[in-house]
């Protein structure tokens, strides 16, 4: 029987091969706003969506950007003495103002000594053609990831929290990405309201037709004072349990092609902000849970396609 080489293709080990020394990114909320939620579609925001459940303290958007790397570095400093860092904007949408305020943003981040890329994440609805060309002259420069909110595949979801963009919106805004050979991440939610394991796999299956460099995952997570944790307590929609998503993530990650860096399994939202699920699990312990189960299985990155191709 072929032995798979590795389960699946893990951020860690791509990022040490990106770069000669040990990276880590900075988060930096640089004092962006989203057209979701400043009027220009919705005032509201998309149902699951608060940002402050993500943000580590040194993030503020009351210090400059160069305040916030400085003090991220000496957050992460005792750890690896000779890190560099990743310039991460996070918070909100990060591409959404004119090219030029965007350019100082991104230069001012750039101009640290320690800083050796950037990682923008956005929305797909917040990139144009001249933006798009900016991005790749500077990616030919540093290292560059755009990380775009797709959330789901499906219409139907992603009118129902909000969204306010259609998944081809989505799918225009990667193939523009990639067709420049900048660096392309998406991000997706699994459990939204309305999607069952039948739905969440073919998720899978469309986002391996994307040219996508980097994904991330998590499972629904129902935050205190969102409009979903209203829903939520209106009719108590499904949320997994550890063993549920766990089960969920083996049967999806072997729909991806091996080429696909998985960068993310789960998130951890602060304990009291969290109405549910209540895994207390902490996120490297939900990893080796899942690493040690598809080792178990003989499962691995890819493993579905290759057994499509036998067939």
């Amino acid at each position: 029987m072929n032995q798979a080489p590795f389960v699946y293709n893990s951020y860690g080990s791509w990022i040490r091969s990106q770069f000669p020394f040990r990276v880590q990114k900075i988060s930096i909320d640089a004092g962006f706003s989203c057209p979701n939620r400043d009027g220009k579609l919705s005032y509201g925001g998309c149902t699951f969506c608060d940002n402050s459940t993500f943000n580590p303290q040194y993030c503020n958007r009351e210090k400059t950007i160069s305040q916030q790397l400085s003090a991220g570095k000496s957050f992460f400093k005792g750890k690896y003495p000779s890190m560099r860092y990743l310039a991460y904007f996070q918070s909100y949408s990060n591409t959404y103002a004119p090219l030029d305020v965007l350019k100082l943003r991104y230069e001012e981040a750039l101009a640290d000594p320690d800083v050796v890329g950037i990682v923008i994440g956005t929305r797909p609805d917040c990139v144009d053609e001249s933006l798009l060309d900016y991005l790749q002259t500077l990616s030919r420069q540093t290292f560059v990831v755009i990380e775009y909110g797709i959330e789901s595949v499906n219409n139907s979801t992603l009118r129902t929290i909000n969204r306010g963009h259609d998944f081809e919106c989505s799918e225009r805004a990667i193939l523009q990405t990639c067709e420049r050979g900048i660096l392309c991440g998406a991000h997706l939610i699994l459990g939204l309201p309305g999607e069952g394991r039948e739905e969440i796999l073919h998720q899978a299956r469309v986002v391996s037709s994307l040219p996508i460099n980097i994904l991330k995952l998590h499972q629904l997570q129902i935050i205190r004072g969102t409009r979903l944790a209203q829903q939520y307590t209106e009719r108590k929609f499904h949320v997994f349990s550890v063993e549920e998503y766990a089960d969920l993530l083996v049967e999806y990650i072997q729909l991806l092609p091996p080429s696909i860096v998985l960068d993310r399994f789960v998130s951890q939202s602060p304990r009291g902000m969290c109405i549910a699920p209540n895994w207390r699990i902490k996120n490297h312990e939900f990893t080796d849970l899942l690493t040690n189960k598809m080792k178990s299985l003989g499962a691995y990155q890819g493993k579905a396609l290759v057994q499509d191709n036998v067939k």
